[in-house]
């Protein structure tokens, strides 16, 4: 089972159908034992930084996904779930992320002329092939819609990255914990596999 974590923020429904396509059982949890349970952990989102981390605290789920990490269950953050695993974000001056990965999340250059957010189909680099890309070819198009994007502190985690007005980190791993800053649910048959990668190594976890 694959737990979606509920913490009120968007693009969850779409997650969960995407796994459910790919023949996953997903369920949409934000009970710890369920979460503690599950062979592999989904952290979706769209939205506020600030926002998002307030909601993980409220109900409870900033040492849920402590846990997880510690216990090697394959966690999988998407979009504002990428940024979250990180330290800070300019888009919440102050407010401190999960620190799971070490980095920061900044604003995309509005000088180069190009629309913030950013929102459309970007290629994608591998500067260290990653797990979640096995039988992905270099210059695949993934979707994106955001307008932060990550720098992360140890450039070695970075599995993927892609170019609009800077070059964003748009994928990581590190041990069991893999993030996105696309959206792999948005992004046809690529973002499929990319899915089924994931769901692959909650089995063999």
């Amino acid at each position: 089972m694959i737990a979606v974590i509920d913490y009120d923020a968007g693009n969850i429904k779409s997650v969960e159908k995407a796994v459910q396509l790919l023949g996953g059982e997903a369920r949409v949890t934000r009970d710890a034992a369920e979460i503690l349970g599950a062979d592999g952990v989904i952290l979706p989102g769209v939205g506020a930084f600030g926002d998002a981390m307030e909601k993980l605290e409220h109900y409870g789920l900033v040492d849920v996904i402590h846990q997880c990490v510690e216990r090697n269950i394959p966690f999988l953050g998407i979009c504002l779930g990428l940024q979250l695993l990180f330290d800070s974000s300019e888009e919440s001056p102050g407010v401190k992320g999960l620190g799971i990965l070490k980095g920061k999340v900044v604003r995309l250059p509005g000088d180069a002329g190009l629309k913030i957010p950013h929102i459309g189909w970007n290629d994608l680099r591998f500067p260290v092939k990653g797990r979640l890309f096995e039988g992905i070819a270099e210059g695949a198009y993934v979707y994106f819609v955001h307008s932060y994007y990550l720098q992360a502190e140890d450039s070695g985690i970075v599995t993927a990255t892609t170019e609009y007005g800077a070059q964003i980190h748009a994928s990581v791993e590190k041990g069991n914990v893999f993030a996105c800053q696309f959206h792999p649910e948005k992004s046809s048959g690529v973002g499929l596999k990319i899915l089924n990668n994931f769901l692959a190594l909650t089995r063999k976890a």
